[in-house]
């Protein structure tokens, strides 16, 4: 059975746009190395302010345990994932299974 992984990074406040500028030069072309198990990126707007969102979909915890092991052993993502780390103030993941009704992402 699939899992799903939202990721929440709460942002300082005013470093969105620096975030996303981070995100859009380095930490995306080192991600999309790995398009097939992102299910979505998000920004926050109303209600969710300085937030960044993202959904990934794994096969099983080994999958998604074996896939962020080769995302942080990539020397791209790990020079995103240090200038972006000091504007997080803070990161929640939660693991979710999918409903067994409605559509599946």
């Amino acid at each position: 059975m699939p899992i799903y992984e939202l990721r929440t990074y709460t942002l300082h406040t005013g470093k969105l746009g620096e975030a996303v500028e981070l995100y859009k030069t380095i930490g995306w072309p080192a991600l999309q190395k790995h398009p097939e198990k992102l299910v979505g990126y998000f920004t926050g707007d109303v209600g969710a302010m300085n937030k960044i969102i993202h959904i990934w979909k794994f096969d099983d915890d080994a999958d998604r345990r074996a896939f962020w092991a080769g995302v942080f052993s990539d020397d791209e993502f790990m020079k995103f994932a240090g200038k972006f780390r000091p504007l997080v103030l803070t990161q929640e993941n939660q693991l979710m299974l999918n409903a067994p009704w409605g559509p599946t992402p």
